[in-house]
């Protein structure tokens, strides 16, 4: 299963790679004001996934600390649950006072 998953990264790769070396023809990007920005395709294409990447991670944050919250506070309950039950049979195991003595 390595075998396969490595090769499969070396093929995205390789895609990505020779999607690179094929768009360095320089883009203009106009903004607002008369600004604007010379730069090649590849570089403006990365710099966009970049910032989608990371506007993505950080619309999922909330929910990831979220769970991460709740996944502490069961373990936190199942911990407590283990130790009363421990107790319990710890109690229960132990036998009766002698009488008589």
């Amino acid at each position: 299963m390595r075998i396969v998953t490595w090769t499969l990264r070396l093929l995205l790769f390789l895609f990505a790679l020779a999607f690179a070396v094929r768009n360095v023809e320089p883009v203009t990007l106009r903004f607002y004001f008369d600004l604007a920005w010379t730069a090649p395709l590849i570089a403006v294409l990365f710099i966009v996934f970049v910032v989608g990447a990371a506007i993505g991670l950080l619309a999922a944050l909330p929910t990831l600390l979220a769970h991460r919250r709740e996944i502490l506070q069961m373990r936190r309950d199942l911990d407590a649950e283990q130790v009363s039950r421990g107790a319990q049979e710890a109690a229960r195991v132990q036998p009766p006072p002698a009488e008589g003595l």
